[in-house]
């Protein structure tokens, strides 16, 4: 079977990164957790970055910041994401609001986006979807209106689990001014079996940030002595350095293997268009998606992906629509953009492990029919 994921491990230089932490003794709050947050800073291009145990630490830090002292509102968020996105918002007491899915993007509409803002809202939590991009530029305008009309500025958060090295208008994510979270999760381009970063667009949400993510308390402080004072109370969300150590072994080859998806998915954009019952998703000039898998849009579904099982090539919904769960039937709004391609959409391999010779058997298979 060609799997829809793998395991990205550069697994010499692992090894011998984890066993000089194990060595060290320094498990937690050592070294390597700064190295590592010194060599991100340097591929996104800010330096005003936390690393942390999980992307859900991360959105849930994230929300934190951004809604704590206010009274409970509403988060505008995509139903058309992984579950950790969404969930952090109702850890920290705040309500979700639908917002609806443009169907040529997967991506949250920035049109109903602009018609549920409300002086209820605190937030906006955004995805990029599969790691294509968001229209960043769309949604600073619709926040700016938001502005003029209602007198707030909700904060914008980006969920950028699967974004790793995506651009927008030929900036890294993480350089366009919003709190944005990304994973290094097992399944992601860059691991470290589990991790993520919250990367801040000004020092003192930085510093904030630093500081809760350890229960508020300042590292740097004499806590032998109870020297130290809590003024804003945190979590433990901060990543250790065996994590730090595999992210550390792992980036130096990320580069390589997002070349190779997006290498894969030009072939599928080139050998995929034009196929009766299968249409493509959007396509910008102003954004380089990361591809962490490949979104098509087909008719009869089940059948598609019966197809491709039979002819051993994995494929998968990756998650339910969010607003399907019971636990937030209380949230359900209609969503016509999302109605119209919910049913439609599945996702292929496109990842550094596929040779050649898989892409054009994935590519052959659909050509057949299903």
């Amino acid at each position: 079977m060609i799997p829809l994921f793998n395991v990205a491990m550069s697994e010499q230089a692992a090894l011998d990164r984890v066993a000089g932490v194990l060595s060290s003794r320094r498990l937690e709050h050592g070294p390597v957790v700064a190295e590592f947050e010194s060599a991100l800073a340097g591929e996104i291009g800010n330096p005003r970055l936390v690393a942390l145990n999980s992307g859900s630490s991360g959105l849930h830090l994230a929300l934190d910041i951004a809604t704590r002292g206010t009274p409970p509102g509403e988060v505008l968020c995509t139903p058309l994401t992984f579950e950790g996105t969404n969930w952090p918002v109702l850890a920290n007491g705040q309500r979700l609001r639908w917002v609806d899915v443009d169907p040529a993007t997967l991506n949250m509409d920035p049109d109903d986006l602009a018609r549920k803002i409300t002086p209820e809202t605190r937030a906006i939590l955004l995805v990029h979807w599969a790691g294509y991009p968001v229209d960043l530029r769309r949604i600073q305008h619709v926040v700016a209106e938001a502005e003029l009309r209602f007198g707030i500025r909700p904060v914008v958060i980006e969920d950028c689990a699967q974004a790793w090295g995506a651009t927008y208008r030929g900036a890294r994510l993480g350089n366009h001014g919003n709190l944005c979270v990304f994973s290094f999760g097992a399944l992601k381009t860059l691991t470290c079996g589990s991790g993520g970063l919250l990367v801040l667009p000004d020092d003192e949400l930085y510093e904030r940030a630093r500081s809760r993510r350890f229960y508020g308390i300042n590292r740097n402080s004499a806590r032998a002595h109870g020297d130290y004072d809590v003024s804003e109370w945190g979590f433990r969300f901060y990543l250790n350095d065996i994590g730090a150590a595999i992210g550390l072994a792992n980036l130096g080859s990320v580069a390589e293997l997002s070349a190779r998806h997006r290498e894969n998915a030009s072939y599928y954009d080139k050998e995929l268009a034009g196929l009766d019952g299968l249409e493509l998703t959007e396509r910008a000039d102003d954004r380089e998606p990361s591809f962490w898998v490949y979104p098509v849009k087909v008719d009869d579904r089940e059948s598609f992906m019966r197809r491709l099982a039979d002819a051993g090539i994995a494929t998968s919904l990756i998650s339910r629509r969010n607003d399907a769960h019971s636990c937030v039937a209380g949230s359900s709004t209609p969503l016509p953009g999302l109605d119209s391609v919910y049913d439609r959409v599945v996702y292929l391999p496109v990842g550094w492990w596929l040779s050649e010779q898989d892409r054009e058997h994935i590519v052959d298979t659909i050509r057949v029919g299903w």
